[in-house]
């Protein structure tokens, strides 16, 4: 890439659109090892994302930035570590969805789909796909989502539409597919069938309705039932009481009047009635409501459907034929009441299901609908994840993930919907044959006639995406991409289509291809506000992240998603933090330019081996912790706290401490600006390699830079055996190097120097010295004298104190009256602010140091006197008592100190 002189702030609407171009012509999104490449190696093992694929016809929204940022994340770390990366784009036909919005956009030129007929429709909504549906890739690719979009597929292209044709005949021809007479749940505004996990149950105020059921040859005599829907008693083919319910046993076997109508029907005994609700004897609707259904199937009930597609009554329901459910409830109940038949009305709060679409009241009806018989699907599926071969992160799903396999009901697959897969069955008009294929059928194949019409419905949408791993990469043909990619690695998503989506794609995987489809299932929570509460416009707190990144740039965004993330826990989303971490970005920028500016003004080469200073080791011993941390993170799924502890290795330690050293460095000239510079170097790429999966923009924009300034004076990346890449994208993740003896002084000496300095500064900041305004102060070291004296300059330079009047020994004669005193990592610092000293204030001051030393004596003593250490790595134990003799030593000090 062309480099211009470095600007002085970072401009990311400059950047951001030329660096995703750039990295997209460059082919870095495809995968390094690809099999449509000559040289391809098949024993490389890859790592493969598919995208859950976006609504074709969808808007960016925060669910999206969520996903994305985190499987960006996920390649681009893989990407970086040589591992070949494949994340797969698409999008998704979204039957309902997309029909839906169609249907609205008819509405406002005053027509209707069955006007228009199936043809011209489906005309429309494809004219419709080709307008809109390159909406949401263009935002994905604006949040710097690096898919292979060579590879991207849509659930309704030729090959997809293959694999569901595949998908369904081999499900038919093994008898797990089959049509019948079943209780679906009906969207009457769709007028389509809905699975049970597209209706969501909302509480809402209702009425329980106590009416006469009269017996019919008692004159007089009748059984007080409850109902919540009044206008499905003309549905009704049975009166069901306990067995063992005294009131009604004499009832059993008689035939009771349905109100209004007069329909004989019998009253029965069964268990599944309680005798505590309402009445204790239970209306029976078998072809209305599921559990009554199910008890129609055990007595061999009559089933009345008593409703059209719209939810109007039908002639089943005379003489209320035509009228709204809703209106016939309030006809029959009125016409019950003047028939004498109404006992009362009783408030009752009640569950009502709604459509997760269209939000109407789903109405339960029995219906002739498409099934699998999913249970030997769901068997393989859950017997995968008890034996390990596909993981659930955060582990708490999987109990959740058992329970829904385990008490799985059939699956309703077909809709009546013009959209979608059009199921693939014909029937023969002379001889009633049902035909099943792969291909079109040109004529019936058992008796030869030429007039057969295929099924009108299609199939349930999360049909073809539970295909989703595999029929994107070829599937049901043996293709190259197939072999080499699938099973894929990681199935990343939100929790709430668990069971929508991922445990289909358990099943379908395990059916189709014998494999499982992923071996990690990693699920992230839902994005709410800033309060923690859930997104909605009518409360207008709608968070557009479109709008997040015009405002802050996409980094920003990412970053806060990221990082506030945890596996499977909601994260909330507070425009300040976004802010914030604009700020950082702007921060990570202005680091940049200053490393470049000493790389310049740097000398050449080296005159000498290098003699690194305490801070020189001590970052690089901090940047090697940090590397076997994020490593360990990032293997563990911790990527929130991953790029947390890259944030303050960032900020706090290399900008506002290295830095402010390293300039005092520089200035020395010689070789000491030559080694500060290698270090500044190769600790800020290591930075920005680091950085690249969370905030990959500004971080490839500064990467260039740096790479530039390095390869004009000959310096070396952050791994010195390798020379610089092409680009960030594809450079190499940086490795720790293995632990060295020296690390753990250079930290442990240099933390007396920081620990000094902050003490310093807080005083310095609680009397309100000026900035700037340097100091005299004399230091008892004890046996740390070595330490500060060496980094004397550091000290000084830092803290502000006087160079000149700043005296150190290993045990203070000196006279300290009107001097202020602070006991720090064992050192006694005596400031010399005669005039600010309040004799109160310090002893309160002091012994509130006092007191945090104590808790952590005591602390560290109950550590070391537990099992922790016989059971803890030597190292890590001594680490500990080092501390514990640092604190005893300070305690010591500090009560000389106190009066």
């Amino acid at each position: 890439m062309e480099k211009e002189t470095l600007s002085k702030a970072y401009d990311f609407r400059a950047t951001e659109e030329r660096l995703y171009k750039y990295w997209e012509e460059s082919g870095f999104f495809q995968p390094s090892n690809d099999p449509r490449k000559p040289d391809f190696d098949p024993t490389k093992k890859p790592f493969v994302i598919s995208i859950p694929p976006p609504n074709v016809t969808g808007e960016l929204h925060t669910g999206h930035a969520m996903f994305v940022s985190m499987e960006d994340l996920m390649i681009r770390y893989h990407r970086m570590k040589g591992i070949p990366s494949l994340w797969v784009p698409g999008t998704d036909h979204a039957g309902i969805a997309t029909q839906m919005l169609v249907e609205k956009a008819l509405a406002k030129e005053g027509l209707k789909r069955d006007e228009l007929g199936r043809e011209e429709f489906l005309r429309r909504t494809w004219e419709w796909k080709e307008k809109y549906g390159s909406k949401i890739t263009s935002q994905i690719r604006r949040l710097g989502a690096s898919c292979d979009w060579t590879r991207e597929r849509f659930t309704l292209d030729e090959g997809l539409s293959q694999a569901v044709r595949e998908a369904f005949v081999r499900l038919y021809e093994k008898g797990l597919i089959y049509r019948g007479p079943r209780m679906i749940n009906w969207s009457p505004a769709l007028r389509t069938a809905v699975s049970d996990l597209e209706v969501e149950y909302s509480e809402e105020p209702g009425f329980l309705y106590y009416f006469k059921y009269m017996l019919a040859d008692e004159p007089g005599a009748f059984i007080p039932v409850a109902t919540t829907r009044p206008e499905t008693i003309l549905g009704d083919t049975a009166v069901a009481v306990h067995p063992d319910d005294k009131r009604y046993q004499k009832f059993v076997g008689k035939d009771v009047l349905v109100p209004i109508i007069n329909r004989r029907i019998p009253v029965i005994a069964d268990e599944y009635v309680t005798m505590e609700f309402g009445t204790g004897a239970l209306k029976i609707t078998p072809a209305h409501d599921p559990n009554d259904y199910v008890i129609g199937q055990n007595h061999h009930l009559e089933m009345i459907n008593i409703l059209d597609l719209t939810a109007h009554m039908n002639q089943n329901a005379a003489p209320y034929t035509g009228l709204d459910r809703f209106e016939c409830r309030k006809k029959l109940w009125e016409d019950m009441r003047a028939a004498g038949l109404v006992i009362k009305e009783e408030p009752y709060t009640l569950n009502v299901p709604r459509s997760q679409r269209g939000g109407e009241i789903i109405e339960p009806m029995v219906s002739t609908q498409w099934f699998i018989a999913i249970k030997p699907l769901a068997d393989r599926a859950l017997e995968a994840v008890r034996d390990g071969r596909t993981r659930i992160v955060p582990e708490r799903f999987t109990k959740i993930y058992f329970n829904w396999l385990e008490n799985i009901r059939d699956w309703c697959i077909s809709r009546q919907l013009w959209w979608g897969h059009r199921i693939p069955v014909w029937y023969c008009d002379d001889c009633g044959e049902i035909i099943v294929s792969r291909t079109d059928p040109t004529q019936c194949t058992k008796c030869g006639s030429i007039k057969i019409h295929q099924d009108e419905d299609v199939l349930d949408t999360w049909f073809s995406s539970g295909l989703w791993p595999f029929s994107t990469l070829g599937w049901p043909n043996n293709t190259p991409d197939l072999a080499y990619f699938y099973p894929t690695s990681v199935m990343e998503t939100g929790a709430d289509i668990l069971f929508f989506w991922v445990a289909r794609m358990m099943m379908f995987g395990l059916e189709f291809t014998d494999q499982v489809p992923f071996h990690t299932i990693y699920l992230h929570g839902l994005i709410l506000d800033k309060d923690g509460q859930k997104m909605s416009k009518t409360k207008g707190n709608v968070v557009d992240p479109l709008e997040v990144m015009n405002n802050f740039g996409t980094d920003a965004l990412r970053f806060t998603m990221l990082v506030g993330s945890t596996p499977g826990h909601d994260t909330n989303l507070d425009l300040k933090k976004v802010e914030a971490n604009r700020n950082f970005a702007n921060k990570v920028w202005n680091a940049g330019r200053f490393v470049i500016s000493a790389l310049e003004n740097a000398p050449d080469k080296a005159e000498k081996e290098p003699e690194w200073t305490l801070a020189d080791s001590w970052i690089w011993a901090r940047l090697q912790t940090l590397l076997r941390d994020t490593d360990r993170l990032f293997t563990s799924y911790q990527y929130g706290e991953a790029g947390r502890q890259i944030y303050e290795f960032f900020w706090g330690d290399f900008a506002d401490w290295y830095l402010e050293i390293a300039k005092t460095q520089i200035a020395a000239g010689g070789d000491r600006a030559y080694y500060t510079a290698t270090t500044l170097v190769r600790v800020l790429d290591a930075c920005l390699r680091l950085l690249h999966p969370f905030t990959p923009y500004v971080t490839e924009e500064l990467w260039q830079y740096l790479k530039q300034a390095a390869l004009d004076k000959n310096f070396k990346p952050f791994n010195s055996i390798n020379s610089w890449e092409e680009a960030l994208i594809i450079a190499r993740w940086p490795e720790a190097g293995a632990p060295e003896t020296w690390e753990e002084k250079a930290l442990a000496e240099f933390t007396v120097i920081q620990d000094a300095v902050r003490a310093i500064r807080n005083i310095r900041a609680e009397k309100k010295v000026k900035p700037g305004k340097k100091i005299p102060a004399l230091i008892s070291a004890g046996n740390r004298l070595e330490t500060v004296k060496d980094q004397v300059s550091t000290l000084t330079s830092l803290a502000f104190l006087d160079p000149e009047r700043t005296k150190i020994s290993a045990d203070l004669k000196t006279d300290t009256t009107g001097y202020l005193s602070v006991v720090v990592s064992g050192l006694e610092i005596y400031l010399a602010l005669a005039d600010l000293v309040d004799e109160e204030k310090d002893q309160e001051r002091l012994q509130k140091d006092l007191d945090t030393v104590n808790a952590q004596i005591e602390r560290l003593e109950k550590l070391l006197g537990s099992d922790f250490a016989s059971k803890a790595p030597a190292a890590v134990v001594d680490k500990e008592r080092a501390k514990l003799n640092d604190y005893l030593e300070t305690r010591a000090k500090l009560e000389s100190q106190l009066k």
